[in-house]
Formats: structure tokens, C-alpha cells, sequence
């Protein structure tokens, strides 16, 4: 989100940068890379680590949730604005749904199929379409998200005055009183996206801005991100408290999960690009970079199929915590080894890597590069 305001102050080093046709920035893929991990822990201690509703209470998961989505958000926003001003909306509506619905839609077919197979005996024609619904909405909401946040943007940076523009009708969709299916996940990372298309639009001022105040911003936003993690609790989460304002209490929780997402979420991309700058030439984090920050749509798909299935297998109740770890490692472990070896075995054969893993199409225009991607 940062690459090109911070390069000019020397957080990334000179040869973060390929040279490859598409330019891309390793630094964003090493964010990326690393935040999709987040993702995965993150659904382990959900899914395997307590299997109840203990997750909520977690000073892990409550880390990881603080900014782990907003700042993927916002990171997709900074990487879609040329494409986003370049195209047309006809064009970049169809490329972005081929881009990341097509994909979405295999992996949900894969994931119906496996259901059905499984449980068609035991499931009622009535609650197999609402769990149809359910799944297609629900178990990539992030893939919506972006979708979504791609075109509202696209509609809003063709009026007058685009910043101003955007910044309103980024208020306005945070505030609406909209709660059915995943409206409130759209509505809580829509502005992450806003921030990070208009970071892109004005990175010379954001640039000298960072570079005159950059150790009392730090120091600002590092007690901002721990106060509100002390005050975070299980009503702060989006999923709990769906975005809506109706109290005092209510408008608390909502302030806080906003604050406190993009304070945690500057302080974070601020330590992932440090560690760039540092590692760069370590294996691990050039593998994180290329391997896992160039997969981020894949393992996402990957990762959610698994997870979503796992709702319906009863196991580990009895387990000790150590067990608990050590298969969360391994499935962890697993769904990277499933995500690499699918991407290598379809990534030759262009129309089956364009329904699988959402290989961009390519053409004259620069080609959108969505954090989740």
C-alpha cells in the first residue's frame, strides 16, 4: 500500500522491484503472502483450535482480525487504480468478474459437489438451496467484496470532484443500515478499498507527508492500534456487531473496529515492508513473495473450500491442545502443498488456469493487480 510513498524514504530496497514485463512490486507480494497466511492461521484457530466460541476471546485470532481484511482491502484498492481509471467500465467490470467470479464459481462448484456427495441423504431439498445461497455468498465474501468495492469505485471516479466523490460514498456505504447476508463485511472494507485507490492517486503527498512526520505517526498509530486491541472484544467484530449504529454502546464498537482495523492495519504494512527491506534476499520471504503473494486468489478459494467443508465434520472434541496444534499446522501445511500443486498443474493450459486460479486476461491495457490475486 505504502511501496511508492515509502521507496522515496528508503523502507524498500532497490531490488525489491523486478524486471519483468508487469513491473510488480515484491514488497506488495511479500504483504500479500504474508497476510493470506494470517488468513489460514486465523481460520485454524476458528475451525481447529477451539471448535466453539472461544476463538472470539483469543488474543491471536483478535490480532490477526484486527487488520488481516482491511488491509488486503486496501492494498487491492492501491493495485487496481490504473486499471480502474484506464478501462472502461464495460472492460473492467468483464475482466474483474472473469478475474475472480469465474474461479470463485469453479470452487464453489467443487465444494457443492462434495457436499451433495456426502450429505444429499441427510438434506432437505429446501435447506439445500438456502445452504447453496448461503455457501455462494458467505464462503467467499471476500471475493464479493472486492468485486464489488472494484465497480462502486469505477462509478464513483467517472463524476466530478473523485475524491471527494469516492470519500462521501465510502461514509455513506459504512453507515448504511444494510445487514442481509454479507452486506456488512462489504460495507466494513469498502472504505479500505477507497483509501487505497486514493493513496495511489496522491502518493506524492502522502510521500512527503510520511517522510516529515514518519516517527510521530508511527508512535501515534502504535498506541492508537494497542489501546484498541485492549478495548477490542467479541462485540467489536464486524461479524457480531453487522456494522449497525443504534446506541451509545453500539457506536462504540462500530468506532472502535474502524479505528482500530486502520491503525493496526498502517502499523502492520509499515512492519511487513521493514521486513522486506531487511529479508529480501532470504528464501523464506522470497518464497512468501512469489510463491504465496502471487497465489493469494487461489489459496483464499483453496483455504475457504477446506474450511467451509470442515463445518460439517464432527472431530476433535476430545483432543488435548497439543494435538489441536499439530494437525492445525498440518492442514495448514496441506491446504499451501493443494493450492502450489493445483496452480502448477493448470497454470500451462490457459483457459483451465483462467477458470481455476483467475490468470488475468492479457491485453494492451495494465492489467489490475488485486491483493487477492
Amino acid at each position: 500500500m505504502f511501496h511508492t510513498l515509502l521507496r522515496v524514504t528508503g523502507t524498500i530496497a532497490p531490488s525489491s522491484r523486478t524486471t519483468e514485463a508487469n513491473d510488480r512490486d515484491l514488497s506488495l507480494d511479500f504483504a500479500k503472502g504474508a497476510l493470506i497466511l494470517l488468513v489460514i492461521v486465523g481460520h485454524l484457530i476458528q475451525y481447529v483450535i477451539y471448535r466453539d466460541d472461544g476463538f472470539w476471546y483469543s488474543p491471536y485470532y483478535k490480532s490477526i482480525y484486527m487488520f488481516h481484511m482491511p488491509l488486503f482491502m486496501a492494498i487491492s484498492g492501491y493495485l487496481s487504480s490504473r486499471s480502474l481509471l484506464q478501462k472502461s467500465f464495460t472492460r473492467a467490470a468483464s475482466d474483474r468478474a472473469k478475474q475472480l467470479l469465474l474461479p470463485m464459481l469453479f470452487w464453489w462448484t467443487f465444494m457443492e459437489t462434495v457436499k451433495l456427495a456426502a450429505l444429499w441423504r441427510a438434506t432437505s431439498i429446501t435447506s439445500g438451496l438456502l445452504g447453496f445461497l448461503d455457501d455462494f455468498a458467505g464462503t467467499y465474501w471476500f471475493i464479493w467484496a472486492t468485486f464489488v468495492s472494484y465497480l462502486l469505485i469505477k462509478i464513483s471516479s467517472r463524476l466530478d470532484q473523485r475524491s471527494w466523490v469516492i470519500s462521501g460514498v465510502a461514509i455513506l456505504v459504512a453507515l448504511a443500515p444494510l445487514t442481509f447476508s454479507i452486506s456488512p463485511l462489504i460495507r466494513f472494507t469498502y472504505p479500505f478499498f477507497c483509501f487505497g485507490f486514493l493513496l495511489a492517486q496522491s502518493r506524492e503527498r502522502w510521500t512527503s507527508t510520511w517522510r516529515r512526520h514518519k516517527p510521530l505517526l508511527v508512535l501515534f498509530l502504535s498506541i492508537v492500534t494497542c489501546v484498541c486491541f485492549l478495548a477490542w472484544g467479541k462485540d467489536t467484530y464486524v461479524y457480531n456487531n453487522l456494522g449497525i449504529i443504534h446506541d451509545l454502546r453500539s457506536a462504540k464498537d462500530v468506532l472502535l473496529m474502524f479505528v482500530g482495523s486502520a491503525a493496526a492495519s498502517a502499523i502492520v504494512i509499515e512492519l511487513l515492508l521493514q521486513c522486506w527491506s531487511l529479508g529480501h534476499s532470504n528464501r523464506m520471504a522470497r518464497f512468501i513473495a512469489v510463491e504465496l503473494g502471487q497465489t493469494t486468489l487461489l489459496l483464499y478459494l483453496v483455504q475457504g473450500t477446506v474450511f467451509r467443508l470442515m463445518d460439517f465434520v464432527q472431530f476433535g472434541e476430545l483432543w488435548d491442545l497439543t494435538t489441536r496444534l499439530i494437525i492445525a499446522g498440518l492442514l495448514g501445511a496441506s491446504i499451501i502443498a493443494i493450492a502450489l500443486m493445483v496452480r502448477s498443474i493448470v497454470r500451462g493450459v490457459p483457459y483451465l488456469s483462467q477458470l481455476v486460479v483467475g490468470m488475468p486476461p492479457r491485453s494492451g491495457l495494465p492489467q489490475a493487480k488485486p491483493a487477492i490475486n
